[in-house]
């Protein structure tokens, strides 16, 4: 596929896509770009993946019809220049691709772009945008620091009871631009500087770029937004190892799956993070004001 060449995989406007990746993902990648191809309704315009200089994710990209993009070319700042660790756990990188995701609006050139990630597969079809509203898949569970980082970002409370890290976003670049415009005028400094600075580096899970512009969006016009259920779930397992008859299966309850690899982690962060998981957004409001109170 050339760049700008439409495929015809839905009816509306047409959107660009873009999927951060690294070759962890290399097991995902291509499941990833196939899925996008046959369930978003949408037509689809160019669809960019965006990597180190990597000659196997070129590879799949050249075999896929896409766009390689080396991250160089839309990166904020260099990774080295970002430190987000301690002695149990590396996210380094982890908002440094995040970063990329919010310099999408400098890589694609619809006003609308799909930004997915590299290690989910849409397995039911998915529009994201109804009757003139933007669709956000959500989930009921989030990280706490997230909507704290998200208000000292802003200087906004989070309306919405839902959370929208759904590993899959539809970005506007019209109010992408507005969200980074409103960040740098509220800090006196570049955007990416002040999401740097405004994380608690004692927390792993310090930032999220669907939570911060999710919330913005809904925030500003709730009427504007049309909230679906992401139903995602994730799997242990290779989604090479997937067949169709599972997918059909898998789609009867779920409209994604995930293959996370988060061997960044150490066992005892893991466990941490599943307590937070099973806490509703409201609660987790609660059990934040409690800590603070002690």
């Amino acid at each position: 596929m050339t760049a700008g060449r439409i495929q015809l995989s839905g009816s509306g406007e047409p959107i660009d896509v873009l999927i951060p990746a690294v070759d962890k993902d290399l097991g995902t990648l291509p499941h990833t770009i196939d899925s996008v191809r046959r369930m978003v309704r949408h037509p689809i315009g160019t669809i960019y993946v965006v990597s180190p200089d990597s000659p196997r994710i070129r590879a799949v990209c050249a075999r896929k019809g896409c766009v390689f993009v080396n991250e160089r070319l839309i990166e904020p700042l260099p990774k080295s220049r970002i430190h987000y660790r301690s002695k149990r756990w590396e996210r380094s990188g982890w908002i440094y691709q995040q970063l990329l995701k919010l310099s999408g609006d400098r890589l694609v050139r619809r006003r609308h772009f799909l930004v997915m990630d590299a290690d989910t597969v849409l397995i039911r079809p998915h529009r994201f945008r109804i009757g003139g509203k933007t669709v956000f898949y959500f989930r009921r569970w989030s990280q706490p620091e997230y909507f704290r980082t998200y208000r000292r970002l802003t200087g906004r409370r989070a309306k919405a009871k839902v959370s929208f890290v759904a590993h899959y976003m539809l970005f506007d670049r019209h109010k992408l631009f507005r969200l980074k415009h409103m960040i740098e005028a509220r800090h006196g400094k570049p955007w990416h500087r002040a999401i740097l600075d405004s994380i608690d580096r004692k927390r792993n899970f310090g930032f999220s770029e669907y939570e911060t512009y999710g919330n913005m969006v809904y925030g500003e016009n709730p009427s504007a937004v049309k909230l679906l259920p992401a139903l995602n779930q994730p799997l242990r397992r290779s989604a090479s190892s997937l067949t169709a008859a599972a997918k059909r299966r898998y789609a009867r309850k779920y409209r994604s799956l995930s293959f996370h690899k988060r061997g960044v982690y150490s066992r005892g962060k893991r466990r941490l993070a599943r307590k937070y998981r099973s806490l509703p957004i409201r609660r987790q409001g609660a059990h934040a004001r409690r800590k603070r109170r002690r």
